[in-house]
């Protein structure tokens, strides 16, 4: 009982003014709390949402325009037919469903247990919202990133309270960390029992409060509404997140007539929200380009949804282009002014590029770790650039001598109009001749050891056979870095990774959650061993579904990345890197191949490299899915690579696990 007290204490009590230089929605959202603001509907220190029943500060015009204008919904509300009469009364399950729908879901990842039960009843009176059933929460989780990454529209992912809402961590901080909108709806012991170590209970508030950009404990059923709607809002607008919905069962069940019209209250978020980047500004960056003689677009995550305008003003400016591993396929990798990825395993003329140049125009990215190394020589002679949606990237790692806080989309649409109405001209030839000449010296490239399949060719052909078109997910580790550098992206949403947690098992969900959006595409989850085994549970609900999800597994029998570590840093001494079955060592363990037969997917395994074309293409040839089970060695380096922490003097291009060190 006195954490009941203490919650209700702590959901009432004034908040001291935060920094709102925070990537999170955390601080301020409406206006300051008042007497006129009843009941609090969010278990989080962090914002307070509240029923808007009773008379509400009024939003200045700009503010009122910004939330009218941004507000996610993508079937409108005039238009929906609710199953329901105005009137009529319907459980609180039934209001979330109707609310998701009202917000355009057609798909949610759901799985079941005791407190989310009346969810998953509503969800079959539901003619438009189809679940996909996950064999576990966090399959449902990843799957939810793989149709948001996919589609740029929401993920919706839906548990039951305790060990179901826990097992969706992972997932919100991989969403966090790469900007992923995704809403993830929990069900909660009833409210009497909260606090009192319930059966299943998990505070799952206070667990996902720093890894979730917003969340909420319902504690009215009238709340459900505007609560849902506010969500899909925060995850969708600024920086995009994962904003999580805690629902008590007894709020489930609770009668209510619900009420559509609560127009959204976010005056604070909304003053906060960036605003269109300034004439000046923009004018001041092609004063720069104008001035400089080397200059490097490098290129995230952020650009993900303004490949259009990237490449226009590519067309205007010549500027090559690097991509981090967030940002490949917003500008075509199979340009001759890509410079491909850069970083800790990027492409050798990439980092050269970085290093060497006088001007560094970086959009849409965060100067992560593995892409700056030694931060202090991390484009040690170039002006620096910098716009981003988020204030709080601005200035954390790298200062900039000059940036934006905005849409990249916006900043590029404005660029390319004054570099037209001013028929500007730039010639750089000079030093793209400079870097085609280190693109000669150091391409991407490989060793072949008799009929031993070499990783990188096999993700060669499949991109040779899919003409570099297919969506490509993956786990994490060697296979992970592979499919980065030697499949061609050509356009954005092509390539869905996890990089900023590099949560291994991610590769098999994300693939699913893929091929349930966009159904017309060919998806493709190049894996490894280890990171398969993590999720391969999902082969079911691929079977089941009948998604064409085809999974090339690079199999070397081994943790690869780690052992790459180990041969470099720790004298190939193996500390628990070898998967498979050590009295066994000459058989492969486990058999993949069986996972997928009891699972009834057609599966094949190849070792040599004569047979990997026909393999592929029969892969991806036979409908429905399909596993390939690719037997490669464990010896193999990613290469290049800048050891963490170093510059690009220290790339190591040479070298495998058959050398010592």
């Amino acid at each position: 009982m006195a954490s009941t007290a203490a919650a209700t204490a702590a959901a009432t009590r004034p908040f001291p003014p935060l920094s709102f230089h925070s990537r999170k929605f955390n601080y301020q959202t409406f206006a300051p709390i008042s007497p006129n603001y009843p009941k609090a509907s969010v278990y989080s220190r962090r914002c307070i949402s509240v029923s808007l029943t009773d008379p509400k500060p009024k939003l200045s015009g700009a503010a009122a325009a910004s939330v009218a204008t941004a507000v996610p919904v993508n079937v409108p509300v005039d238009t929906f037919v609710s199953r329901f009469a105005p009137d009529e009364p319907r459980k609180g399950s039934d209001v979330l469903v109707e609310a998701l729908e009202r917000e355009g879901v057609k798909h949610v990842f759901a799985y079941p247990g005791g407190a989310s039960m009346e969810i998953h009843q509503a969800l079959t009176r539901s003619n438009i919202i189809k679940n996909v059933l996950p064999r576990h929460e966090q399959g449902g989780v990843f799957a939810a990133e793989g149709y948001a990454r996919a589609s740029g529209c929401p993920g919706v992912c839906i548990a039951t309270s305790g060990p179901g809402a826990t097992n969706l961590v992972s997932g919100l901080a991989d969403a966090l960390l790469d900007s992923i909108p995704i809403v993830a709806i929990t069900g909660q012991v009833p409210r009497r029992m909260i606090g009192t170590d319930a059966f299943q209970e998990t505070p799952i508030v206070e667990v996902t409060r720093s890894i979730t950009k917003h969340n909420y404990l319902v504690l009215d059923v009238e709340d459900i509404p505007y609560i849902v709607r506010e969500a899909f809002f925060l995850a969708n607008s600024g920086r995009p997140g994962p904003v999580l919905i805690d629902i008590p069962k007894d709020i489930q069940q609770q009668l209510v007539v619900p009420n559509w019209d609560k127009p959204l209250q976010l005056p604070g978020y909304s003053f906060r929200l960036p605003k269109s980047p300034e004439e000046s500004h923009l004018e001041q960056i092609l004063r720069l380009i104008s001035d400089s003689k080397k200059p490097v677009l490098y290129v995230g995550g952020g650009c993900m949804n303004s490949s259009e305008e990237l490449r226009r003003f590519v067309d205007l400016t010549g500027i090559p282009v690097a991509s981090t591993l967030m940002g490949l396929g917003a500008f075509p990798c199979t340009d001759e002014l890509s410079l491909q990825m850069l970083g800790m395993h990027g492409t050798m003329y990439a980092n050269y590029a970085v290093d060497k140049s006088d001007l560094l125009l970086a959009f849409g990215v965060r100067f992560d770790d593995r892409v700056t190394g030694k931060l202090e020589a991390f484009a040690s002679r170039a002006k620096i650039v910098h716009i981003d949606i988020d204030a709080a990237e601005i200035g954390k790692n790298k200062q900039p001598h000059l940036s934006i806080c905005g849409d990249v989309k916006e900043a590029l649409a404005g660029m390319n109009r004054l570099l037209e109405e001013t028929r500007a001209k730039y010639n750089f030839s000079s030093w793209r001749e400079e870097l085609n000449e280190q693109k000669a010296k150091y391409p991407l490239n490989y060793k072949t050891f008799g009929e031993a399949i070499p990783p990188q060719y096999a993700i060669q052909v499949l991109d040779e056979l899919t003409n570099g078109n297919a969506i490509i997910s993956s786990g994490v580790g060697q296979h992970q870095m592979w499919a980065a550098q030697f499949y061609k992206y050509r356009g954005p949403r092509q390539w869905l990774s996890s990089s900023g947690l590099g949560a291994m098992g991610f590769g098999l969900p994300a693939a699913m959650g893929a091929a349930v959006a966009r159904p017309d595409a060919v998806v493709v989850d190049i894996d490894g061993d280890g990171s398969f085994m993590m999720n391969v549970q999902e082969l079911a609900t691929v079977r089941v579904e009948n998604l064409p999800v085809k999974i090339m597994i690079l199999n070397n029998q081994h943790l690869g990345m780690v052992v790459q570590w180990e041969d470099r840093f720790y004298k190939a001494n193996r500390a628990h890197t070898y998967l498979g079955n050590p009295s066994r060592e000459a058989e492969i363990f486990p058999n993949m191949l069986k996972f997928a037969e009891a699972c009834d997917i057609p599966a094949v395994r190849v070792t040599k490299k004569s047979e990997v074309r026909e393999a592929i293409r029969k892969m991806l040839e036979t409908p429905g899915p399909y596993l390939l089970d690719v037997i490669v060695p464990h010896q193999e380096h990613v290469l290049p690579m800048i050891p963490s922490g170093g510059a690009f003097k220290d790339a190591i291009t040479e070298g495998d696990g058959r050398a010592a060190y």
